[in-house]
């Protein structure tokens, strides 16, 4: 009788992880052979990832749709909700999964590419993103305000913010910007609010003057608005550290076969200028990764 049940507990087992969604990141020859490619995207994240009416839009969507099409595979999303901060997102969704959810994705999409950060060490001096490999930077990011011009002639500066309110998003860079910089003299001008969206709508109320935030989703809800009113400032921000930063993908790190055919895809899209027109199709502004430009020459 207990031979007959632990055969029937094995057999059960078995099929559960037959059936079961991937447990762990699978090999580039696993996926094609499986036919299909699961990519992690960020919930609730437009213009890169978001969902209305159960059907799902943004730049990240397109671009996963793009890879699987080059792949010939089917694309499978799987939602993300970021965590405290990037190294959980990729133990969660990547390469050990979540306690309540321990399947993980093939590919996660908007990852940071630094070599500083993938190289970043923990207190005892093990790395800190041993299990992936970060690579294919797609976009260069930055900072925007986006400003009300009957309320603010020009933004030349970011010391204007000693005199106007600016919506920020609580607990983003920006917020801590504007409460710490020129020794806290905007402090109470930075208005916090939980997303982006929410504090360009403040400002289309006169609850502020401008917001702050990623220039990807500045520059897309924009479209939203008039935009003669409400432009797009060209200050710079003084002691802010790194202003511009790269955003690639990440796999599980001994899968490199598969980076190496997603990179090429990626690339080849960036230097046909397909990369452009979907940040375009999103109205969100698009800068190349110096990794593609042309070397510079020195006379």
């Amino acid at each position: 009788m207990k031979r007959i049940n632990s055969l029937a507990l094995g057999l059960c087992l078995l099929t559960c992880v037959l059936t079961a969604p991937s447990l762990v990141a699978r090999s580039f020859d696993d996926i094609i052979e499986s036919q299909y490619i699961t990519v992690a995207v960020y919930r609730d994240f437009a213009p890169f990832s978001y969902q209305i009416d159960d059907a799902a839009y943004g730049i990240d969507i397109d671009l996963a749709h793009q890879i699987a099409k080059e792949l010939g595979l089917e694309l499978r999303l799987r939602w993300m909700t970021a965590d405290e901060n990037v190294e959980d997102d990729l133990r969660n969704n990547l390469w050990k999964g979540h306690f309540l959810k321990r399947s993980v994705a093939d590919l996660m999409l908007r990852v940071p590419y630094d070599k500083a950060y993938s190289l970043m060490r923990d207190d005892i001096g093990e790395l800190v993103h041993e299990q992936v490999h970060m690579f294919a930077p797609y976009h260069t990011e930055s900072w925007q305000i986006i400003y009300n011009s009957t309320q603010i002639e020009s933004v030349s500066t970011i010391a204007v913010f000693q005199y106007h309110d600016i919506g920020v998003e609580v607990d983003s860079i920006p917020q801590f910007y504007l409460t710490s910089a020129f020794g806290g003299r905007m402090r109470e001008r930075a208005k916090h609010f939980s997303s982006i969206p929410l504090a360009i709508d403040a400002m289309r109320q006169g609850e502020v003057d401008a917001a702050m935030g990623l220039r990807s989703q500045i520059s897309h809800f924009q479209q939203e608005i008039d935009t003669t009113k409400y432009p797009l400032a060209q200050n710079a921000f003084p002691m802010m550290g790194r202003q511009q930063w790269d955003i690639g993908m990440a796999i599980k790190s001994q899968y490199r076969q598969l980076g190496y055919a997603i990179g090429d895809i990626v690339e080849s899209m960036i230097k046909q200028g397909e990369m452009e027109k979907i940040f375009s199709k999103y109205h969100a502004i698009y800068q190349t990764p110096e990794l593609y430009l042309p070397a510079k020459t020195h006379p």
